[in-house]
């Protein structure tokens, strides 16, 4: 099968296409003939090494381990079945995360019917797609939604807490602008001026635009801020923080659930949650798709068809 492996630790051009052994499903486990994947931000953090040493530990000291497939999300079908799984069959349309397994950015791809809660972030979860959403749409959901929502259980955003999400415009901040308003929150979005539009248009009720305003210079203080980009630090949001307020900024988060996965299926089939897509690449593009990833200034997310 033809499949993306970082040869090496390093830019884009790392990620070199091959063609490599079909995998076969485990009795619990079911082959998914791959659709999409995304060109995350996890991805690249594993292709370009960083952190350092956590990345070394997990897919390699020296150099990445042999075939070492990235992809964190995928969407697609299921083309065979283990002897032991019950709850799909061939044919279904899944969506979900790979894992720590990775391996979605090839044409094939084995992940367990169902683990144990706590453990979806090593071992994968995987449903079937939201009626109303397509494959492509299917296979950007699962990473970014799942993560602003455990942001924003920690948070314990609910009817009336205000919350300042920076990065508003990207791939956590579009699900947790539409998590947070769903919850009943007052949302203000940190992102650059072109993109209030898009902000406003799934619910921020006010914008920073961080291109000319220093969003913790407003003088205006929150319940809750959501560091979803990761570029500030507790220490400078300390001052825009309610005497109470709490501060988020994807570590240390409670381990992901299997309802967790029902609640955003349910969401996006109310019509309450969508995915924001940037652009569409394919496999071949693969590349081109991470040196977009890399400029920091995608919205929402970045496809990678596998089939079309």
């Amino acid at each position: 099968m033809k499949a993306v492996v970082i040869t090496e630790y390093g830019p884009p051009e790392v990620l070199q296409i091959k063609n490599i052994e079909k995998p076969t499903p485990k009795a619990d486990e079911v082959l998914i003939k791959v659709h999409a994947t995304t060109a995350h931000a996890g991805d690249s953090r594993i292709r370009r090494s960083s952190p350092f040493i956590v990345v070394r530990l997990l897919f390699g000291f020296l150099k990445p381990k042999k075939n070492l497939i990235p992809g964190i999300e995928l969407s697609g079908i299921i083309e065979e079945v283990g002897s032991k799984v019950t709850h799909f069959k061939k044919g279904d349309e899944v969506f979900g995360l790979t894992g720590l397994r990775l391996g979605a950015y090839a044409e094939y791809c084995c992940i367990r019917e169902k683990v144990k809660d706590g453990t979806q972030e090593r071992k994968g979860i995987i449903k079937k797609i939201p009626n109303n959403l397509t494959l492509d749409e299917s296979s950007v959901v699962a990473s970014g939604a799942l993560t602003a929502l455990k942001n924003l259980q920690k948070g314990k955003v609910q009817k009336g807490t205000s919350i300042l999400i920076n990065g508003g415009s990207g791939s956590l901040g579009t699900y947790a602008i539409q998590l947070a308003k769903y919850y009943g929150a007052e949302v203000t979005a940190v992102c650059s001026g072109k993109n209030e539009a898009l902000v406003r248009s799934i619910g921020a009720d006010h914008v920073i635009d961080y291109t000319q305003e220093d969003f913790t210079q407003t003088g205006k203080k929150y319940d809750v801020v959501y560091d979803a980009v990761m570029k500030s630090t507790r220490f400078k949001c300390k001052k825009i923080l309610k005497p109470k307020g709490i501060y988020l900024n994807n570590y240390w988060l409670s381990s992901i659930k299997q309802s967790d996965m029902e609640t955003i299926h349910a969401l996006i089939e109310k019509n309450e949650l969508k995915p924001i897509i940037d652009r569409t690449y394919t496999i071949d593009n693969v590349v081109e798709a991470h040196k977009y990833l890399d400029t920091e200034r995608k919205k929402g997310n970045v496809i990678i068809q596998i089939h079309k």
